[in-house]
């Protein structure tokens, strides 16, 4: 294979591979629906597994950052009061610098969908 076809393999490879997990996961989550309906798994080991078959959330780019912060009318120091960073990151993050990962994105995504009161 060709230098200049690698990156197009490698794409395919991890489609494939994030297709087949996708599929994977939908058949365990269907399975434990289906014995925790017959009553062979409870509640807590359903919980479990639903939260396997989360999905992932979206990336934030600079913009969508700026943009949500600038909808919230929150300074770049209160938004990283609020996602205990620091306000040096959110300033990175809103010029590209950094992407937002692990809690601090899940916060984001929080606050995205169902407003900054949900993590006061």
């Amino acid at each position: 294979m060709k230098p200049s076809q690698m990156g197009h393999y490698w794409k395919f490879v991890m489609t494939t591979k994030t297709d087949a997990k996708s599929k994977l996961l939908e058949a365990v989550h269907e399975t434990a629906a289906d014995l925790h309906r017959l009553g062979f798994i409870d509640k807590r080991k359903m919980k479990n597994f639903e939260l396997l078959y989360l999905e992932p959330i979206p990336a934030y780019d600079s913009k969508k950052i700026r943009s949500l912060r600038a909808q919230l009318n929150l300074s770049q120091a209160v938004l990283a009061a609020v996602l205990n960073t620091s306000a040096s990151t959110v300033r990175k993050w809103e010029i590209g610098e950094k992407q937002p990962s692990g809690p601090s994105l899940k916060l984001l995504n929080l606050i995205d969908r169902k407003g900054l009161e949900a993590v006061l």
